[in-house]
């Protein structure tokens, strides 16, 4: 892994151009080094990440534009624009878009691991399961379905 670069991603930009498709959401990463892993994201409405857990890594959003509905160690919370969500590792959450609406944040996570990566190889990927044993190998653990 390198280290962060010094410069300026341009607003609807990405790192060299590179746009992912995981399950219907688009991710664009925007600074990417050792120490930590940003990426712009829309989330269409009714699409999400199901319930998991990042081992090691914090996970922070800013929500730019929209609203989403959370599960955070179990509690549910809403966040709309401007607010920050914060997602310390090893805490259970889930992100929702069930607002009618498209909804844009900003990501980041800390340190970035192989999240990078994992992105790279989930991108396209039709099939939910392979998202989810995939991103297994990447310290990502989604949990079961409630009930």
């Amino acid at each position: 892994m390198t280290a962060l670069t010094a410069g300026i991603t341009r607003a609807g930009e990405a790192i060299d151009g590179v746009v992912w498709n995981i399950l219907g959401q688009t991710y664009k990463p925007v600074a990417h080094g050792e120490s930590c892993f940003a990426f712009d994201t829309l989330f269409p409405d009714g699409t999400f990440v199901p319930p998991h857990i990042h081992a090691s890594q914090d996970e922070f959003i800013r929500v730019l534009d929209g609203r989403f509905d959370l599960v955070l160690d179990g509690q549910p919370l809403t966040a709309t624009a401007g607010d920050l969500i914060r997602m310390p590792a090893g805490i259970m959450h889930g992100i929702f878009n069930k607002s009618g609406a498209p909804v844009r944040a900003l990501f980041w996570v800390s340190p970035a691991k192989g999240l990078y990566t994992l992105f790279t190889r989930i991108h396209n990927v039709a099939d939910p399961g392979e998202v989810v044993r995939i991103a297994s190998e990447y310290e990502v653990e989604f949990l079961p379905p409630p009930g």
